[in-house]
């Protein structure tokens, strides 16, 4: 017996996929970035596959949306004063140079979250 006559293998009909709009595809990859929100959840929504939003999300995604990824800052260090001067600074005082120019200076004890808290604001403005 033949696997033909049991099922229909002929090719009579092109396989359908969807068409998105990419204004559409936009707008699902928009809501996938939005704060607390889950892809799996959003493609529910618009009823989509999962794994088509991640594709969109590399196509389409736009980073600024997207959370920043942790980057490197580059640093120098230089002999401004006597060895025995900057050792005793060093161990009182903490300097940050962010990109936009703020230079920070942490004197003593400073909480982490406060200190947190500052260069958040510094690297929003």
């Amino acid at each position: 017996m033949f696997t033909s006559s049991i099922m229909d293998t002929s090719l009579r009909g092109k396989r359908q996929y969807r068409s998105w709009p990419k204004a559409l595809k936009r707008e699902i990859v928009a809501a996938s970035f939005a704060p607390g929100a889950s892809v799996s959840l959003v493609a529910r929504q618009y009823d989509v596959n999962s794994n088509q939003v991640f594709a969109w999300r590399k196509l389409y995604g736009d980073t600024s949306m997207a959370t920043p990824a942790p980057q490197l800052v580059p640093v120098m260090v230089t002999l401004d004063q006597s060895v025995e001067g900057a050792a005793a600074i060093a161990s009182d005082v903490i300097e940050i140079e962010l990109p936009r120019g703020y230079r920070i200076r942490v004197c003593g004890s400073v909480k982490a979250a406060t200190l947190r808290l500052v260069l958040d604001a510094l690297e929003r403005r």
